[in-house]
């Protein structure tokens, strides 16, 4: 079983930072992708970003050039790095790993971008 939990969220104000932390409970071997995403209230649950194991990463357009994930595979933790926060980015931030045939989720963590 894998286990996956996030952290990171909180209240920042228009145009702040927060680095949202997602660590997985142990190592993945082969070929995985992983992702954020999130889900504001009234809304579809959208793919954020992702990464495969590979390394390759890909972005929803309304975070590109905002918002950068990462992982470090030593300490089993995948990283979104999110800038110029907007009102819009308000939401509970998922992490997902696709492995095999299943996928994981964690518990979320709320991120609220207000003044």
């Amino acid at each position: 079983q894998v286990q996956l939990v996030e952290s990171g969220g909180g209240l920042v104000q228009p145009g702040g930072s927060l680095r949202l932390s997602c660590a997985v409970s142990r190592n993945i071997f082969g070929i995985y992708t992983m992702g954020w995403y999130r889900q504001a209230p009234g809304k579809q649950r959208e793919l954020v970003a992702a990464i495969t194991s590979g390394g390759s990463t890909n972005y929803a357009d309304s975070v590109k050039g905002r918002f950068t994930i990462s992982g470090n595979n030593a300490k089993n933790t995948m990283y979104l790095q999110m800038n110029s926060l907007k009102p819009e980015d308000t939401a509970v931030y998922y992490c997902k790993l696709a492995f095999g045939l299943k996928g994981y989720w964690g518990q979320g963590t709320q991120v609220t971008v207000s003044s």
